[in-house]
């Protein structure tokens, strides 16, 4: 049995909803990396197209903290993450079929393709949100840390196996094939999630949790989350580190194949090598950060801050890429990239486990709600903002290259301003980026 009461969520349990969190990975790289670059380069659409539907998938997620209250309501997390899963694999094979669609009729391919997205969005809230929550509550304060690396490291390598194996069956291209491979992936994924979820939540333990203490209405629970200074200071920083990492999501595999002619498999390929990246640094510094005894967090704020820095130099690598062209190695670049961005994470996401439960029991949904919606709000913005701007600077700069160096080198910035934040939260409050085996009475102390 994986867990008996609250807070005493076993390993296996903890890799149960890892198995989770890689199915949702699976079905969402493929709607955000490749469909996009499909728009892009085969379609010769716009790069403001995928750029404002991701946008809109990212702005329904702004439902999440109504997810997340619904089920610490109701007493059960399982049925929200399952129908979630559901609803955002309808919406991904929707999103590749009205692709397809976009060749013969481009008004009705983006209307359906609109309607899709809306299905994206709310099935990764819904479900997202909830699995977190669920980690949050029923994980043991001493294993959070881990547990939030384990899950995270396992939806990476969800995101690795499959643009690696999407990449292989992808070429050679074909819009028909496009639609095929997003039913495997999405079949596949949501079965595998199903599996890991059977029997692992009990009904009258969520319950217990669910019902202790009144009870507030909705805008008093958000009300409640945001008068915390902690999650409210945290809030801030997820959005300006969120904002940063997200601007290149949308351009980089459009980069690969207008500078660097990269088919649609080998640019699908290339995110591959971006994720294998993030998963290394995420390994490194969970593995490091696990032998350092009582200085851990300090070690993991000051990692949070060097992983910005880290990233704004493998973007500045980027300009350089955009600039010499197919001279440039391009693989190593994007691994540096992603190998940046898993150091910073490990040590957001441990913080975000313990803050989520610092709210108390049956308040875990609310809080990875907001936090959850803060960070869609600043990937919307951020995948948008960067086609948009990809789009206008083509028509202004004389060649293709100085447009995606003058955006690599806006997001490289955008990543020194959150590095510089992330010294503030620290600076500011000691406990903000607190790590779970510390005292939680210290923790709430103002």
């Amino acid at each position: 049995m994986d867990m008996t009461h609250r807070g005493t969520l076993g390993w296996l349990g903890i890799v149960r909803l890892g198995l989770v969190q890689t199915a949702l990975g699976a079905i969402v790289v493929l709607t955000t990396s490749t469909l996009n670059r499909v728009m892009v380069v085969e379609l010769a659409l716009p790069a403001m197209l995928p750029g404002a539907l991701v946008g809109w998938h990212y702005a329904v997620q702004l439902s999440r903290p109504r997810w997340g209250y619904g089920a610490d309501r109701g007493g059960r997390r399982s049925p929200w993450i399952l129908g979630g899963l559901a609803v955002l694999g309808i919406g991904a094979i929707a999103a590749a079929a009205s692709t397809a669609l976009m060749a013969t009729s481009a008004f009705w391919g983006i209307v359906a393709a609109a309607l899709a997205f809306t299905l994206i969005g709310a099935g990764v809230g819904a479900s997202g949100t909830n699995l977190l929550a669920l980690l949050a509550a029923e994980t043991a304060p001493s294993r959070k840390a881990a547990a939030a690396a384990i899950v995270w490291i396992m939806m990476i390598l969800g995101f690795v196996v499959t643009t690696l194996v999407a990449g292989q069956l992808l070429d050679p291209f074909s819009l028909s094939r496009l639609i095929a491979v997003t039913c495997g992936v999405t079949g596949t994924a949501v079965l595998v999630a199903s599996l890991a979820l059977l029997g692992l939540e009990r009904p009258r333990e969520r319950a217990g949790v669910a019902l202790a203490g009144p009870a507030p209405d909705f805008l008093a629970a958000m009300r409640e989350t945001w008068a915390d200074p902690q999650a409210r200071r945290f809030t801030i920083f997820i959005f300006a580190s969120m904002l940063a990492y997200s601007a290149q999501d949308l351009i980089l595999e459009p980069f690969a194949g207008l500078i660097y002619g990269y088919t649609p498999g080998e640019s699908t390929s290339l995110t591959a090598v971006q994720n294998q990246g993030v998963l290394v640094g995420m390994i490194l510094t969970a593995v490091i950060g696990t032998t350092i005894g009582k200085s851990r967090a300090r070690f993991m704020r000051a990692w949070t801050i060097g992983g910005c820095l880290a990233s704004a130099l493998a973007l500045a690598a980027l300009v350089c890429a955009a600039s010499v062209g197919p001279a440039w190695p391009l693989k190593p670049s994007v691994f540096a990239l992603g190998l940046a961005n898993g150091v910073f994470a490990v040590a957001a996401i441990g913080s975000m486990m313990t803050l989520a439960s610092a709210g108390g029991a049956g308040r875990e949904g609310t809080r990875m709600g907001l936090w959850g919606a803060s960070q869609a709000i600043a990937f919307g913005l951020g995948g948008f903002l960067g086609a948009v701007a990809l789009d206008i600077l083509r028509l202004v700069l004389p060649e293709l290259g100085s447009a995606f160096a003058a955006v690599f080198g806006t997001e490289a910035v955008l990543f020194l301003v959150a590095a510089w934040l992330a010294a503030r939260v620290g600076a500011t409050r000691a406990d903000d980026m607190r790590l779970p085996a510390m005292p939680s009475d210290m923790m709430a102390a103002e």
